[in-house]
């Protein structure tokens, strides 16, 4: 599902990533870790294509990303994309099923058939009853639950996460972590996170661990049921 090699970044004189390989299958949960400064964090914007300028290759789907002009990668990143940020990035001014919405709208869906997905997801995540509320009105574990749905309305091959529970309290950071396993499952999406939880960390099936730029240790892991 993803391909990258000899990945490299620098900002300026500063080597951020210095020839990372990595590659991750479909319907696999990969953590990555590491401390801070280690790279993770630019690695992933590079592999959620959010970040183009950098040396290497990079294959997601058996497509080359970085031959890809602007607005045929927006297209890409919007159709097989998801994304799950530590601050929920909810519109204040919309409800949550307006928010979870969005990305279907941007892709052409009408108002009838994104919303009908938005449900699906709201009945799976359990926040079926907080549709018409604003970002406001929402607890921390409900916003992140509306953008888990935003990542999965258009049905992504790939899910990026960057430390999706790091603004979330112990009880529904636990219950973040179970949600993605559950989600791969049920959608046999890939799913990359990066995150300083380590009780998340070691759910997946894979942890790659990070350090001064490189990945310097791979542990497959039991698989979460």
């Amino acid at each position: 599902m993803i391909v990258g090699h000899q990945i490299k970044k620098s900002y300026g004189k500063l080597s951020v990533l210095k020839g990372v390989d990595v590659s991750i299958g479909a319907a696999e949960v990969v953590s990555i870790v590491g401390a801070s400064g280690a790279g993770k964090s630019t690695l992933l914007q590079i592999l959620g294509t959010l970040d183009k300028n950098f040396e290497g290759s990079l294959k997601i789907a058996d497509v080359e990303v970085r031959g890809l002009k602007d607005k045929k990668l927006s297209a890409f990143r919007n159709q097989k994309i998801g994304f799950i940020f530590q601050f929920h990035q909810l519109l204040p001014e919309f409800t949550a099923l307006e928010n979870a919405c969005l990305p279907a709208w941007i892709n052409g869906t009408t108002k009838k058939d994104a919303e009908k997905r938005a449900r699906e997801l709201f009945e799976i995540l359990g926040i079926s009853s907080r549709e018409s509320h604003q970002p406001r009105e929402l607890s921390g574990g409900e916003q992140q639950r509306v953008a888990v749905a935003r990542a999965l309305i258009n049905n992504p091959a790939v899910v990026f996460a960057d430390e999706p529970s790091g603004n979330l309290d112990s009880a529904n950071a636990k219950e973040l972590h179970n949600l993605f396993f559950t989600l791969r499952t049920t959608f046999k999406q890939t799913f990359v996170i990066v995150t300083h939880n380590e009780e998340l960390a070691n759910l997946a099936d894979r942890k790659l661990v990070m350090k001064d730029g490189l990945i310097v240790n791979e542990t497959t892991l039991e698989t979460f049921v």
